[in-house]
């Protein structure tokens, strides 16, 4: 049998040194937008029954899920998103709290991608969600903590935005079977517009499928909200365009300018969206750094009535993006090493001690020798040597 003790799986990989230190600048930045927006930090188990990420209620087909079982046999899986366990939990353990309920975490979600296409399997995430608001003051209320999370951290985001209803409404309108509506759903999602026209091209030529059609293309200003309006017939669609006409005026104030973007095509592949959704890039990463949207249906699979509406940050994709930019701040070096004569380590690392309480940084050498801990030293740019002996004499390093 092949040993692979020495490789981790298939999507995953180490993160070392700088890149730790990017996920927790990231972490810890997005965390203070978060509370000082007034939500608050909670956590979900990593691992949940299978029924809780069914796909009629996630979306997620069972093939993207990393699958075990509990000491019962039970069906259990590594958490494939956040949302729905949150869910969960607001239903259950706050059904009680006064709303809305303003939450926030930074976790990670496994999901496995067939064939990978650059993707990872583990994911860092963090995001926010508002439970028990509707309405527009809820929506803008999310997108603009959206808008503060990325620009504390990139100054070149955009914003793209669109509704999920307003797909929903034109595919029920389609002849086709629930299955052959995802296929056409992803196609609009990856902008295949040759696939796209050959699978529409097999049907009558109404409405529906000439917008749906366009679909891919409608992205740009509010001009194409006119374009989209011109080509629908359907009153409740038409209401969608609408508000999302609303919320594309509302967030201009913010002097977003260039940054937001109408997208039509917006088809998140997540079921339990029901009305605006949106999505976040930046330059350097080729997929969304952030998805969120409206989903004011989902709490009610756990018996709380409840409208909704949040948004997910991909914390691994930003930091990437800010190392490759050098945007994280490096480390600093110790600025001692503290080494012990045989005898005085005791009194070596009381030393270290005294410098932490004096906000120097000092760390405690664990070499035999004054020679060794001097090239180790000088390796690690550490510019003083402390030898603490009968007397503490402190040595440049010459670094």
């Amino acid at each position: 049998m092949k040993n692979y003790s020495k490789i981790t799986p298939l999507g995953t990989k180490d993160l070392l040194f700088e890149e730790c230190l990017a996920n927790r600048t990231v972490s810890s930045i997005l965390g203070s937008v978060f509370s000082h927006r007034g939500f608050h930090e909670v956590l979900t188990p990593a691992i949940e029954f299978y029924d809780l990420f069914a796909e009629e209620l996630s979306g997620i087909p069972m093939e993207y899920m990393y699958k075990m079982s509990d000491t019962k046999g039970r069906l259990m899986v590594l958490r494939p998103d956040s949302t729905l366990p949150i869910a969960r939990m607001a239903a259950t353990r706050l059904m009680n709290e006064r709303h809305p309920i303003r939450l926030y975490y930074n976790q990670r979600v496994y999901r496995c991608n067939p064939g990978l296409t650059g993707r990872s399997n583990e994911v860092m995430e963090t995001g926010v969600e508002l439970i028990g608001a509707k309405g527009k003051r809820a929506d803008l209320e999310i997108i603009t903590t959206a808008v503060e999370a990325l620009s504390k951290l990139v100054p070149d985001f955009r914003i793209e935005v669109g509704n999920a209803a307003f797909f929903r409404i034109l595919a029920k309108q389609l002849p086709v079977s629930d299955e052959k509506r995802e296929e056409i759903r992803l196609l609009i999602e990856s902008k295949n517009y040759s696939a796209l026209n050959s699978e529409l091209d097999q049907l009558e030529q109404t409405k529906a499928v000439e917008v749906i059609r366009r679909l891919p293309r409608l992205f740009g200003g509010i001009e194409v909200l006119d374009e989209a309006a011109k080509l629908c017939d359907d009153e409740d669609a038409l209401k969608r365009l609408e508000y999302v006409r609303e919320i594309y005026n509302d967030l201009t104030k913010l002097g977003l300018g260039s940054r937001l973007i109408i997208d039509l095509g917006l088809v998140q592949r997540n079921d339990y969206y029901s009305g605006i959704v949106f999505s976040g890039y930046v330059m350097g990463s080729g997929e969304p750094v952030l998805i969120g949207g409206r989903y004011d249906n989902l709490l009610s699979a756990f018996g709380m009535n409840a409208p909704a509406v949040g948004f997910g940050i991909n914390v691994d994709a930003l930091a990437a993006v800010m190392l490759d930019r050098g945007s994280v701040p490096e480390k600093k070096a110790p600025d001692v090493l503290v080494h012990s004569e045989k005898g005085y380590e005791i009194e070596g690392i009381r030393y270290c001690l005294t410098l932490s309480e004096a906000n120097v940084l000092g760390e405690n050498s664990v070499f035999e020798t004054e020679e060794d801990a001097m090239c180790y030293a000088r390796a690690k740019g550490i510019k003083k040597l402390a030898v603490v002996g009968s007397e503490i004499i402190t040595k440049e390093t010459g670094v």
